[in-house]
């Protein structure tokens, strides 16, 4: 197959790369900078099984120029959540053929906003449950193996999982779109608004009982949105996401505690997820409003109550456009746990 990447980051790198690597046709649209890189140095891609390098891959600094190259048959998304829009206007710009986009990335919306642009038929839903690292650009490491779920449904579906497992990644086709994306959601919350907030590991806020408190809440919160829109968590690739949500439902906090400090948080080590890198690391906003805030959002819309989301997804975002000072919650759970009892959510387990 033909696939044509927006942007080689990390996930581009990745899945870009070890489709290239099993044969596949591969473009990546990008800056010239980091397209000149990898031209010069090819792309590296580390897995269990060793280092591969790649260098067979076509380098696009417009995207008019890279998709009217060839007829690609997918187009994949693999950019943060809050560049979707601008993307899909500037490739609507090029007026050339936009072909199906495949969608990998975070959050339950974005699927939804490509569809209005392109039509129903136009894009497939994926979710990746791989963790993956980037030492530097062009180079990826597969820190856990556990696959990429893809939605059944699209004459392309069956296409792109049957590539995606050539290329060693794992792939799993799900029949429907929404509890994949929102059962990946559940994973991304874990740990992500608190970490970035706190400037605290994930080890950190689950080891935490207080803390540990918010993060189960807030995950409630989101079993209830899901089950409003009649969805059920179901499992991701290695990734047992019905018992993460049963669990926080069910179970007892002296059980669920310290199972999940030693499943979320110390698995993780000391790395940071991605809202604390984004926030830290000066880019001026994260993905909050796509997962913690998607979840709000709908909660609003179907009558379910989300006061933990909300309150983490606006203190992210008003320390990430420097309305709130980073220092006044660094290391500092109560400044954060005041501003839940503020706003009237008091989790517990």
């Amino acid at each position: 197959m033909k696939f044509c990447f927006l942007g080689a980051g990390a996930l581009g790198t990745y899945v870009g790369g070890s489709l290239a690597a099993a044969g596949h046709e591969v473009g990546f649209i990008e800056q010239p900078g980091p397209a000149e890189a990898i031209a010069e140095r090819g792309l590296s891609i580390t897995t269990g099984t060793g280092t591969r390098r790649v260098r067979d891959v076509r380098l696009f600094t417009e995207p008019g120029a890279a998709l009217a190259a060839t007829r690609w048959d997918v187009l994949v998304f693999a950019l943060k959540s809050f560049d979707t829009a601008a993307a899909l206007e500037e490739l609507s710009g090029t007026g050339v053929r936009i072909p199906t986009v495949l969608s990998l990335q975070n959050g339950v919306d974005n699927e939804p906003l490509i569809a209005t642009a392109l039509g129903v038929d136009r894009v497939i839903a994926g979710a990746v449950a791989t963790a993956i690292a980037k030492p530097g650009l062009g180079e990826v490491v597969e820190e856990t193996h556990r696959g990429i779920g893809i939605a059944a449904g699209h004459p392309l579906s069956d296409q792109v999982v049957a590539a995606l497992d050539d290329a060693g990644l794992g792939a799993r086709s799900y029949p429907q779109a929404g509890p994949m994306k929102w059962s990946k959601l559940i994973t991304n919350l874990q740990g992500n608004a608190a970490s970035a907030i706190l400037d605290l590991p994930v080890r950190a806020i689950y080891a935490d009982r207080r803390l540990f408190a918010l993060e189960i809440a807030a995950l409630r919160e989101t079993v209830a949105v899901m089950s409003a829109l009649g969805f059920a968590p179901v499992d991701l690739p290695s990734t047992p996401v019905r018992a993460l949500a049963f669990g926080a439902r069910r179970a007892p906090r002296v059980i669920l505690q310290p199972v999940l400090t030693r499943l979320l948080g110390d698995s993780r080590g000391d790395k940071m997820p991605s809202f604390h890198i984004d926030l830290h690391g000066g880019r001026g906003r994260t993905e909050v409003d796509y997962i913690n805030g998607a979840v709000v959002r709908h909660g609003e819309r179907l009558g379910v109550p989300t006061p933990v989301n909300r309150v983490l997804t606006s203190t992210l975002d008003a320390l990430s456009s420097g309305e709130r000072d980073l220092e006044a919650f660094r290391h500092r759970p109560e400044a954060l746990l005041s501003l839940l009892r503020a706003g009237t959510a008091q989790p517990s387990v």
